[in-house]
């Protein structure tokens, strides 16, 4: 029997080989005849081999890199840690990351090439939708190609200057946020204040009703949506990190989470629609009152309750987030910083206590230099990712020195810091680390400074958070004349999906008139 049996186990084992080596050799001669070509033409080099991150066993499917970053991000300086590797290695980095390859560059001409110049052959890649679509649908944030177009030109009239420069309603929360900071000298933790006020301003902004988080008495369904909606986000960035393994973890919380915060936003979506059958009844294009709607102004254009909701989940998340970011950040310097404050407090007395109009606050250097600065040190969104969707070419990462060209094969996935990019000393001088406003007297960054995202994917939302952030900042100094910092901590990450500061900012304000 065991002589009939051997040519069965030959055949067994011997097939697949043959498959194999047949597929390998279609592969060389196909695939691989291309990418050497390509290789050729455009002078690839290989990069750097580093031992540190490409070793046997540990980091065979990129385990050890996954661990340092759980480790770091639980210390709350993942940041920092990714960092502090781009400085020991260099500006450009190969490793496994759960089975993944990921390259990550800091070189501003990479970023320019991936973002801009081959725009068309980078996409968002699956990671990042299976962690964001969930929650946020397919919205500008989470689509790529004809889908993501269409999303773009949905919303990018809704962010013209007639209605990034309206005020009005914006200066009814900052009235609530004035209110809501003690005037007796008690400290007060302004970063949760912030992320109140920006929730209760973006959707009155989107939906037309306010969530009221900094009112005395707020309505718990609205204060419970910023709840789910914070946790919900802390579920996208641990998923994004980790892969679907984090979302195991979380289990049902966060899908109970995302329903909350779905069926929330799914409320204004019908009264949206009802407004739409009231227009279209009406034959007329008069809004329900004086107010801007975003939401008003997108059933004007489609019907899909699911596109209104997916749209307006991933306006609210880049709108809110970035702007109470940024106030912390800067505010967080100016109770540290009494230098920066007395010369910020020059231009804002300036205005003889008048509340700013949008071409006074487009006018305010040196306020628009503090903001600079604070998104240069601190970018809201500290980095990013991108996979190539066909074989493409970088122009920096290649050879020993980093400096030629680098072969990019389809579905490499390349990660970017701005974190490290914004602090490197070749851009901004050896006092990179310095907090100076002063540095934006002269400088002229191009793609070495990127808060805002670059090409045609730039935040279409960008004038709107800096407005509203100077609005603030304005009228926050109009009404108190000193800020003392009631923490000696130094700046630590709270990174979900952007980045707060871990402790807050945590201050006492005296007022004008005391």
């Amino acid at each position: 029997m065991a002589s009939f049996a051997l040519p069965g186990l030959i055949q067994v084992f011997f097939g697949p080989l043959v498959i194999y080596v047949l597929y390998y050799i279609h592969w060389e001669l196909t695939i691989g005849a291309s990418r050497r070509a390509m290789i050729k033409e455009h002078g690839c080099k290989p990069m750097k081999h580093s031992p540190e991150l490409n070793s046997f066993p540990d980091n065979i499917i990129g385990i050890k890199a996954l661990m340092g970053n759980v480790k770091a991000a639980q210390e709350h300086r993942l940041m920092a840690h990714n960092r502090a590797r781009f400085l020991r290695i260099g500006n450009n980095t190969h490793m496994k990351f759960i089975f993944t390859d990921l390259m990550q560059t800091n070189e501003p001409e990479n970023i320019k090439t991936i973002l801009a110049l081959d725009f068309k052959s980078w996409g968002l890649g699956k990671r990042r939708k299976d962690a964001f679509v969930p929650l946020l649908g397919h919205g500008i944030f989470t689509t790529d190609g004809a889908a993501w177009h269409n999303s773009r030109e949905l919303l990018r009239p809704n962010f013209v200057r007639s209605q990034v420069g309206d005020l009005t309603t914006f200066d009814i929360h900052i009235d609530q946020l004035i209110k809501a900071i003690p005037k007796d000298g008690s400290t007060v933790n302004l970063q949760d204040l912030f992320f109140m006020l920006t929730m209760d301003s973006a959707t009155e902004f989107l939906f037309g009703e306010s969530t009221n988080c900094l009112a005395p008495e707020s309505n718990h369904d609205n204060t419970e949506f910023a709840k789910a909606f914070n946790r919900s986000q802390e579920a996208i960035a641990e998923t994004f990190r980790t892969g679907k393994i984090g979302g195991w973890l979380r289990g049902s919380a966060t899908k109970n989470d995302r329903k909350y915060c779905q069926d929330f936003v799914d409320k204004f979506v019908r009264k949206g629609l009802a407004y739409r059958k009231t227009l279209d009844l009406e034959k007329t294009d008069a809004k329900a009152d004086d107010r801007y709607v975003f939401l008003y102004e997108l059933v004007k254009k489609t019907t899909d309750p699911v596109q209104l909701r997916s749209e307006l989940m991933n306006i609210l998340l880049a709108g809110r987030d970035t702007t109470a970011s940024l106030l912390s950040d800067t505010w967080f310097v100016l109770a540290r910083r009494p230098d920066i404050w007395a010369k910020l407090r020059e231009e804002v007395d300036a205005l003889g206590g008048e509340k700013p109009t949008f071409q006074q606050i487009k006018d305010m250097k040196y306020l628009k230099w503090v903001l600079n600065e604070s998104l240069r040190l601190y970018p809201v969104v500290p980095g990013n990712t991108r996979r190539a969707e066909v074989d493409t070419i970088l122009p920096r990462g290649g050879g020993e020195d980093g400096k030629s060209p680098l072969f990019i094969p389809k579905g490499q996935y390349v990660q970017w810091s701005l974190y490290t990019m914004h602090r490197r000393k070749e851009f901004y001088g050896e006092d990179a680390e310095e907090f100076k406003p002063e540095r934006w007297e002269t400088l002229r960054p191009g793609w070495e400074y990127l808060p805002f995202n670059g090409g045609p994917r730039i935040c279409i939302g960008q004038q709107f958070a800096l407005t509203e952030a100077s609005y603030t900042t304005i009228r926050l100094m109009q009404e108190f004349k000193s800020i003392e910092s009631r923490d000696d901590r130094p700046w630590t990450e709270s990174l979900t999906l952007t980045c707060a500061i871990d402790q807050g900012t945590i201050v006492s304000l005296t007022p004008m008139c005391a």
